[in-house]
């Protein structure tokens, strides 16, 4: 008996200590909460085994029994260290691989890239003439590389060391060739305009004339920027090409070059200079390359097919919205290797659907149908009879892996575990690398076969969970609620660990709330927030309308006037919230980052007091300062919706501010201009209202850097204490 007690006073002690253990910010932002993962997989060209960059060195591991098959290359013994990425040559013969990460934007980045031959073991860097390049792609038959440099298109030919210099035009601000401007980068997701034919003869690039685009300033004030002088008294100002809503963009043209003759043809994609090119991409059919073009409004996407041998266009597809068509649809598009037909996901019939089409435009059958909507294509098989995606689940905060056949039969969920999945398949589909969390679960990630049956675990985070536990575990919890028209809305609230439901809590709110993003999704996420839930606080979210999984008339109800319902569903959450027992009303604050922080900024000003604190982070204030790819595509024009654009910015409304409001943002933010948060400044110190500012110097939209994050999440964490 005693020594049962023994044992119980030790049990409870530990339980104490635990509940007892305090989260600190430093722990949650430099990582101790992060996950394990898994990096750089690639799928061997059998299907059968896959790579990882591994403790500097590309690792080979069998899909089927895990069994750690060799080490393709050690980077360290070829006395390169860090090495951020790498890519095998089509016959992986080859290992392309750079380091020295330079980021330039979102996506962009200059790095100095290295050839190596896994069969004479020679590593050489792809060019001693340029220190860095841009976008090094090798060839279909891995006998060239790609690149870009200074906004000009080279190709090094491996066997003999020279480098073709393809276009000569590049120059800065004005002109780029096989790679994006800065908007289309940014709102068209991808940082490569430039793809090898099937066979390797041509080169397909994007021109991006950007001369009549207008320019923004932004100034550096310290000497860690680069190309700062530090002798220099005065500072270094960074001036590049950034369209506003309603502004010209760069004009577009496409561009083949033959290797054999060393011309280069220009593909005709009509006389309206006023449009998009998004996405180029060869297709089955031998030298005919796809180019998706889009208009202005961005509502009437065509399909155009270039066969550089006839030097002829002809369109072979239209889709058209009534309001507009994301990105991720133009991205998405997969051309099966019949060379007859492709796979492309719309919303023809309200929700998010997978189609397969023939290349003469005509519909060959629905592939996927109902409200369930599609999240991700993940390819087709090889033989072009299955078709593999991820979708919602159960419900819309949860993502399933599904497969189904191209004639749209035998759709079925391969995955079991209800939360957040993820998958990277191998190239012959047969296997998949599962990516699986929900809000309790950190990554655990497995290898399954393509019927969903999990062969091993690669990464069960099991040490995480049980850190977790020690600091009292997550109590996330995910519910639906309804707003002032009725409509259901996901949400979660996370509660402090010692819970008291007769108690009344201070509750947070936080969002972004912008077009066809999901902030609540079961999936793990262990951040700043934790802090505040320690500290007695609840942690509170949910989706508006106008995010997605809920079908196209849920997604685009905030077509045009951005802010809006968004602003107003908040304001009923925030009415919800307070009829809940456990919370004080008089207690609430909201807080965001970009979207987010605009949408801080609108319930701050427009919400008539329903939130006693903001905090607007990064925000946009007015939409006519924003780039017009992402603006447009959700407000039309500002010469057609003059009334969109100014009733829906927080500068209309800077008279009505109520409650502490705390403003941040970074003085070189490249994405959302500082003159966003100095607009909302001098508006609200006319309008003689009282709030807080914060400038992060030389930061751009992250704002990160040494010690930055850890005093930007301080300073929001004072001011919740202080106000809150």
């Amino acid at each position: 008996m005693k020594s049962l007690f023994i044992i119980l006073f030790a049990i409870a002690a530990n339980f104490a200590m635990a509940q007892n253990q305090q989260i600190s910010l430093k722990e949650v932002l430099y990582g101790k909460f992060r996950p394990n993962s898994v990096y750089g997989i690639e799928s061997m060209k059998n299907g059968l085994s896959y790579t990882v960059l591994e403790n500097n060195s590309v690792v080979k591991y069998s899909y089927e029994t895990g069994e750690k098959q060799g080490v393709v290359v050690d980077f360290t013994s070829l006395g390169i260290n860090r090495v951020q990425s790498y890519a095998f040559s089509e016959n992986e013969d080859k290992i392309l691989f750079f380091t020295g990460y330079e980021a330039i934007y979102r996506r962009s980045y200059l790095a100095k890239f290295y050839v190596y031959d896994l069969t004479s073991k020679e590593c050489n860097p792809l060019s001693t003439e340029f220190e860095k390049q841009q976008l090094a792609t090798f060839s279909p038959d891995g006998s060239k590389v790609a690149f870009v440099h200074e906004n000009n298109l080279y190709v090094k030919t491996l066997s003999d060391d020279k480098i073709r210099q393809i276009t000569t035009d590049g120059k800065k601000n004005f002109v780029l060739n096989g790679l994006p401007d800065w908007v289309y980068e940014e709102e068209f997701g991808f940082n490569k305009a430039f793809e090898f034919s099937n066979d390797g003869k041509y080169l397909a690039y994007i021109k991006f004339d950007e001369t009549n685009v207008k320019e923004y300033t932004l100034q550096y004030y310290s000497a860690m920027t680069q190309n700062y002088n530090p002798e220099a008294n005065y500072p270094y100002n960074y001036t590049y090409k950034y369209p506003k809503a309603g502004e010209d963009n760069s004009v577009v043209s496409v561009h083949v070059y033959d290797f054999e003759s060393g011309e280069t043809k220009k593909a005709d994609i009509g006389s309206d200079t006023d449009i998009y090119v998004p996405r180029i991409q060869w297709m089955s059919t031998k030298n005919v390359l796809s180019i998706a073009r889009l208009n202005r409004l961005q509502n009437k996407l065509n399909l155009l097919a270039f066969d550089v041998t006839k030097n002829t266009t002809t369109q072979f597809f239209e889709l058209k919205d009534k309001k507009y068509i994301e990105e991720d649809c133009m991205s998405s598009i997969t051309f099966l290797k019949d060379g007859n037909s492709f796979v492309i996901p719309t919303e023809l019939d309200g929700y998010r659907n997978l189609y397969h089409y023939s290349t003469n435009g005509t519909l060959i059958n629905k592939i996927t149908s109902g409200k369930n909507e599609i999240v991700k294509l993940c390819g087709v098989d090889p033989d072009g009879k299955k078709v593999y995606f991820t979708g919602v689940g159960s419900n819309s905060t949860r993502t399933s892996v599904f497969v189904v056949d191209i004639n749209g039969k035998n759709r079925k969920k391969i995955t079991l575990r209800e939360g957040s999945n993820d998958p990277e398949f191998s190239a012959n589909f047969k296997y998949f690398i599962n990516f699986y969390s929900n809000t309790t679960t950190p990554y655990y990630i497995t290898v399954n076969n393509n019927k969903g049956k999990e062969i091993r675990v690669i990464e069960d985070n099991s040490d995480l969970k049980k850190t977790v536990e020690t600091y009292g575990g997550i109590h996330k919890e995910m519910f639906a609620w309804k707003n002032s028209s009725g409509d259901s809305l996901n949400a979660y609230i996370i509660k402090p660990y010692d819970f008291d439901e007769n108690k009344k809590y201070p509750v947070l709110v936080i969002g972004y709330n912008g077009p066809n993003y999901n902030m609540v999704n079961d999936d793990f996420d262990f951040d700043w927030t934790q802090v505040l839930a320690q500290k007695g606080y609840i942690v509170a979210c949910t989706d508006t309308r106008g995010t997605g999984r809920k079908g196209a008339a849920f997604r685009k109800c905030t077509y045009g006037q951005l802010g809006n319902l968004e602003t107003q569903d908040l304001v009923s959450f925030a009415k919800y919230l307070g009829n809940q027992k456990y919370i004080d009303s008089s207690r609430l604050g909201i807080w965001g980052w970009s979207y987010g922080g605009f949408m801080s900024s609108s319930v701050m000003t427009r919400g008539a007091g329903a939130y006693k604190l903001g905090i607007a982070v990064a925000p946009v204030e007015d939409w006519e300062y924003y780039d017009n790819i992402y603006t447009e595509r959700y407000m039309g024009l500002p010469q057609d919706n003059a009334e969109g654009y100014k009733n829906n910015s927080p500068l209309k409304y800077a008279d009505k501010l109520q409650g502490k409001f705390l403003l941040i943002y970074g003085s070189c933010d490249d994405n959302v201009h500082p003159q966003n948060s100095m607009a909302f400044c001098e508006a609200l110190v006319q309008a003689d209202k009282e709030f807080e500012l914060m400038q992060y110097t030389n930061k751009n939209h992250g704002i990160r850097g040494g010690n930055t994050s850890f005093h930007l999440y301080k300073k929001m964490i004072k001011f919740i204490e202080d106000n809150l």
